[in-house]
């Protein structure tokens, strides 16, 4: 099954995570600390090429204070 569908939706959680750690002056490594991923895990968030399972999603709203909904 060819997933390609996806990667808008993938690119665009990847830049809310992005632009709300970047508010926070927090690095890859920082962030990761906070809920529990590492830097590289992060960093593939952000580029769209990893697929969060909801509760890391959750973990990450929990940690910018914003609501789920937001990543979508």
């Amino acid at each position: 099954m060819n997933n390609s569908h996806c990667i808008p939706l993938l690119k665009k959680i990847g830049a809310t995570v992005k632009k709300h750690r970047k508010m926070r002056n927090l690095s890859q490594f920082e962030l990761g600390l906070e809920v529990g991923k590492s830097a590289n895990q992060i960093g593939r968030i952000e580029r769209g090429e990893s697929n969060p399972t909801i509760i890391t999603l959750f973990s990450l709203a929990n940690f910018f204070d914003i609501e789920l909904k937001e990543f979508f």
